[in-house]
């Protein structure tokens, strides 16, 4: 090998060419998906701040009827991630008329948990509103949003599967603008509808319910209409009646289980440390709030990275491609830590200016500081372990991520929560803190279950 030859080798024996390509891809897919997924952050912001607007007391209908909805759409959503993954094997493999098989099933399946996830919410949710101890007039202010809320779940289910289906075909920006369009429709509805215009009577909640509904539906065939018209819709057989695969419809529900299954105890945890921060006190939840709305912002471009990641290791799983799914894992892993740490870089000392955007109120300004300063502490791990878990699901190992996150999150954060702050007298603090402890566990099982696999010869 001449010099020249041995310059464009690294010291693990990638080619620096393959990095680079790999690289632009995973940025390329990123950048996005990252757009698409503040789109879904400013659908639910645009509704709070509208209804807001119109009546405090509209808001807490809309707030506490969205947080069970928020519950069923985040497991839904998991249970759907077979659907990227199996799509990018397929590519992988060479099999690209196979994907059109992937979609079809995801569709069906994910109108099914659509179907179900509107039932329950239906049947469940008002019931459940009414027997947690919330005031009667609350309690039916929100069952009527909540039931408006259910009927939009089989739309943003099948819109999921078709987005995620476009991201893993390195489609990510046909799903962004449809977001985005999306965002258009939800805002007019609520403007329509919220305060009661052009002769429409004021629905307040229930109007903001109905723009969530309205905005889904269009996102659901806007999706649809998009892949229908697509050129290569008939090649990738889109059209075509999928063949029975047992094996890969099995596997690609798996992947959905066990995705489903984290998000499931990600989101029941954190509904959790809610509640534990209400125990502490209005001050303790308003500056709460602020830790994990900031936080949520951040932890869209991670998840942008770990769809990304899983794409391309995906793909290299497919064409069984040892080095080139060892190579995507650790560049997803090092451009989110690259970007975690500049993050927490910048949060760190502008946390007083970061709180002060949320509130005026001094108190709450003085609670929330602190507290975005311990949670730079997680914003790394956090951010690696969710890169960390697609990656490998998407080279076939499924339940060590829901093992990893039901250990970390529900059996960890939530009673260690608890007991900094309020047994041990840490208040808020005491929150963040477990936050911090189980993304670092969490972070740390995941990476070193990614380096095993990475030393194992083959796949």
């Amino acid at each position: 090998m001449d010099a020249q030859a041995a310059s464009t080798v690294s010291r693990k024996g990638a080619p620096v060419g393959l990095i680079r390509s790999d690289l632009t891809t995973l940025l390329s897919l990123a950048g996005p998906v990252v757009v698409s997924r503040l789109g879904v952050m400013a659908m639910g912001l645009t509704d709070a701040i509208v209804v807001g607007r119109y009546s405090a007391t509209q808001l807490g209908y809309h707030a506490l009827a969205w947080a069970p909805t928020s519950i069923v759409v985040t497991v839904s959503i998991g249970l759907l991630t077979g659907v990227q993954v199996m799509t990018a094997r397929a590519i992988g493999e060479g099999r690209r008329a196979a994907a059109g098989a992937v979609l079809r099933r995801g569709l069906v399946y994910a109108a099914w948990i659509g179907l179900v996830g509107s039932v329950v919410l239906a049947a469940v949710g008002p019931l459940l509103l009414h027997v947690i101890g919330l005031p009667r007039e609350l309690a039916d202010g929100a069952a009527r949003p909540l039931i408006v809320f259910s009927l939009s779940m089989a739309p943003i289910t099948v819109s999921v599967a078709g987005s995620i289906w476009l991201e893993a075909l390195s489609k990510p920006t046909p799903p962004m603008v449809i977001m985005w369009g999306a965002n258009v429709v939800n805002l007019a509805i609520d403007l329509v509808l919220v305060p009661g215009r052009f002769g429409t009577p004021a629905l307040g909640a229930v109007g903001g319910a109905c723009a969530t509904l309205g905005s889904r539906m269009a996102l659901m065939v806007a999706t649809l209409i998009y892949i229908a018209c697509m050129r290569e819709a008939r090649a990738l057989g889109v059209f075509d009646k999928p063949p029975r695969e047992p094996a890969a419809e099995a596997e690609q529900r798996r992947i959905g289980f066990g995705a489903g299954a984290s998000n499931l105890f990600e989101v029941s945890a954190f509904a959790a440390m809610n509640i534990i921060a209400g125990w502490l006190g209005a001050l303790a939840i308003a500056a709460w709030t602020i830790v994990l709305n900031v936080s949520a912002v951040i932890f869209m471009v991670p998840l942008g990275l770990s769809t990304a990641t899983s794409v391309l290791v995906g793909s290299a799983y497919g064409a069984r491609d040892a080095r080139g799914v060892n190579r995507a894992a650790a560049l997803g892993l090092a451009v989110t830590a690259v970007f975690a740490i500049l993050v927490a870089v910048i949060v760190g000392p502008a946390r007083f200016l970061i709180a002060g955007v949320y509130t005026t109120s001094a108190p709450v300004i003085a609670a929330a500081a602190p507290a975005l300063a311990l949670a730079c502490l997680f914003f790394v791990p956090d951010c690696l372990q969710v890169v960390a878990a697609q990656a490998l699901r998407s080279r076939g190992d499924v339940w060590v991520p829901s093992s990893t996150h039901l250990i970390s999150y529900v059996l960890v954060m939530a009673p260690l929560g608890w007991f900094l702050a309020l047994p041990m007298h840490m208040g808020l603090m005491g929150t963040v803190l477990a936050v911090v402890i189980a993304s670092l566990l969490s972070a740390g099982f995941l990476l070193t279950r990614l380096g095993m696999l990475a030393r194992r010869p083959g796949l």
